[in-house]
């Protein structure tokens, strides 16, 4: 696919960019590798825990009314991961040593994130990707509603399963509040 080897090109010039970086990966954001320069790591591995990394940052930046999440800064003993959103879809991840420029890598993270979205929007576009060769299901047909049940069958049966967004495409999550109130402790 074309978007890959775009996608290669850009995580390779970061490299030569950015001094003490030691990797780039580019995943989608439910952590599909798009492509990856990532020298003694498992890129799977890593997409897979971004994507994670991604979905708390998401419900803190919602929790903490923060607007959009654009990106995570972890530190470790041997170095830095940073993550960056790359428009809706994508995310692109940093590893750099402890001694970076983080200011630097700030910068020029932030432009690669801007121009893999760019990339992967105007190469893959919505509702296309890794199974756009494969037909799309057939629309459920229109249910009746459900008569009301009196017994407890109700419960269990599980809600018809209806999806009207194209193949490729993400769900959104909507954060909800918690439905009870958490009880004052004693002592406080």
């Amino acid at each position: 696919m074309a978007v890959e080897t775009d996608v290669l090109d850009e995580l390779r010039g970061l490299r030569t960019r950015i001094p003490r970086l030691t990797g780039a990966l580019a995943a989608t954001v439910d952590g599909l590798v798009l492509a990856h320069d990532v020298p003694e790591t498992e890129p799977e591995g890593l997409a897979a825990l971004t994507a994670a990394a991604l979905g708390v940052a998401h419900r803190m930046t919602d929790a903490a009314a923060r607007g959009d999440f654009r990106e995570l800064l972890v530190r470790g003993s041997g170095g830095y991961v940073a993550t960056y959103a790359a428009g809706a879809t994508a995310v692109l991840t940093l590893l750099a040593e402890d001694r970076v420029n983080v200011g630097r890598l700030h910068l020029e993270g932030r432009r690669s994130g801007a121009r893999i979205a760019d990339l992967v929007a105007t190469r893959v576009g919505p509702g296309t990707g890794r199974h756009a060769d494969r037909p799309a299901p057939a629309p459920a047909p229109e249910r009746a509603p459900a008569p009301a049940l009196d017994t407890e069958e109700h419960l269990t049966a599980a809600p018809p399963a209806t999806t009207t967004r194209p193949i490729g495409t993400l769900p959104v999550r909507t954060p909800q509040r918690p439905a009870h109130q958490p009880r004052p402790q004693a002592g406080t």
